[in-house]
């Protein structure tokens, strides 16, 4: 059976897509809220797939998890958001065993950020692997897939300069607000969301504006007050959006709904106003460019920029990409000692047998029989061989598949299958 199947007729899959191929608007429609990622456990679990998990951010959104066709995992995710399987195919990748292996590894690793050498996407796999596992679907694979990914991404960050100085799109939005804004210490900034990317971009703001007036607004006001506390910046009420908007000469949205929160309606304003959407599904209506004072980028677009950070960061690809290779060959090797070791059990087991029918008749021939030596020294050779068999299984000069089925003839051994 393959290293990289659960149980008999099931293979290990990465799907998904991201920002390569799939634009902003597109992600959107695949995008997944905590609800829809817990349906596609819930469904998953009443469809029979044993493992996966669910990942979704800004920049991707990907399932990955063992099923008997890839188009199980793709029929999840469809079904769960508003994206179609047509629309999916068009800009989709599939990956299977091996291939999926090594993308989860470059994935968590930051090489294929949008922004290389961010890694925020590790803990979202992390948090993906928890969920899964609270929902009975993350198999011993699976969790120490992840677990290789996790130790593989730490490596990288402590042991290259790969992800030196501030990364990621709130970054890039920051480096875009000050290449692109004159004076920008004296302007009104609005923040509106602060999730994950607004408290970033509102750390970045803070540390490289030197503007003492920002403002921030969300939805759930005391989300906001904890960030304006430890920054000393105003919060604003969600009901006074509108008004702080039209006062504003940059507005962030970073908010996490599923569909646009500012539209051209909200701007009243005649004077110049910079936008700036950092959200997936996007939260910024496309109409606001109808208004000729109003400036629109997309975090696809920030993205884009390079500067002579992110120019030096790939110096480090090549020591990045061998630490990623050691770590995945330990993660093999793991695989090829799970995938022998229902023999070696068998075999233990077939050798205790032979053991206690060995010791029954010489019980009985022997009158001062030593119960506790003969056990002791029966026991010590069954260890030594198999521990013998389990390191000629592990040299590299050998098939493996051709020595189990050996060992598995010679010993007429009944192995279950590895799960």
């Amino acid at each position: 059976m393959s290293q990289n199947q659960a149980s008999r007729g099931t293979y290990f899959y990465a799907i998904g897509l991201s920002y390569k191929k799939a634009d902003a608007e597109t992600r959107g429609h695949f995008s997944l809220d905590d609800h829809a990622k817990t349906a596609i456990l819930n469904q998953a679990k009443i469809n029979g797939l044993e493992s996966l998990i669910v990942t979704s951010t800004c920049n991707r959104t990907e399932i990955y998890g063992f099923a008997e066709h890839p188009f199980q995992l793709i029929k999840l995710l469809c079904d769960n958001t508003v994206g179609t399987v047509d629309e999916f195919q068009k800009v989709a990748y599939v990956y299977k065993s091996q291939e999926a292996i090594a993308h989860m590894f470059r994935v968590g690793s930051g090489l294929d950020s949008q922004i290389l050498g961010d890694f925020e996407i590790i803990s979202q796999l992390k948090l993906s692997a928890k969920q899964a596992k609270k929902a009975g679907l993350l198999n011993s694979f699976l969790e120490r897939l992840v677990n290789m990914v996790t130790q593989a991404s730490k490596r990288i960050k402590t042991e290259t300069e790969i992800s030196s100085g501030a990364t990621s799109v709130s970054f890039a939005s920051v480096q875009y607000i000050l290449n692109n804004v004159e004076n920008v210490s004296d302007k009104n900034i609005l923040l509106f969301g602060t999730g994950k990317i607004g408290r970033n971009t509102c750390e970045n703001l803070v540390k490289h504006t030197k503007n003492d007036h920002i403002k921030l607004i969300n939805r759930t006001k005391n989300k906001a007050e904890k960030i304006a506390g430890k920054f000393n910046l105003l919060v604003k009420d969600y009901s006074n959006l509108q008004e702080e908007i039209n006062d504003s000469d940059i507005l962030i949205v970073a908010t996490g709904a599923q569909n646009p929160t500012v539209d051209k309606y909200l701007i009243q304003t005649e004077k110049p106003l910079l936008i700036l959407d950092l959200s997936i599904p996007k939260n910024v209506d496309n109409n606001v460019t109808d208004l000729k004072n109003v400036s629109l980028i997309h975090l696809d677009h920030l993205s884009q920029i390079t500067d002579e950070t992110l120019e030096k960061r790939k110096a480090y690809i090549p020591v990045a990409e061998t630490i990623l290779e050691e770590v995945k060959q330990e993660f093999n090797e793991w695989l090829e000692t799970r995938k022998f070791a229902p023999t070696i059990k068998a075999l233990k087991n077939k050798l205790l047998d032979f053991k206690t029918a060995e010791l029954d008749l010489q019980r009985k021939k022997i009158q001062d029989f030593n119960e506790a030596q003969a056990e002791l020294i029966s026991n010590n050779i069954i260890q030594k061989i198999t521990n013998h068999f389990a390191h000629h299984l592990k040299d590299d000069d050998f098939s493996t598949n051709d020595s189990l089925e050996l060992i598995k003839k010679v010993f007429q051994l009944d192995t279950p299958t590895n799960a």
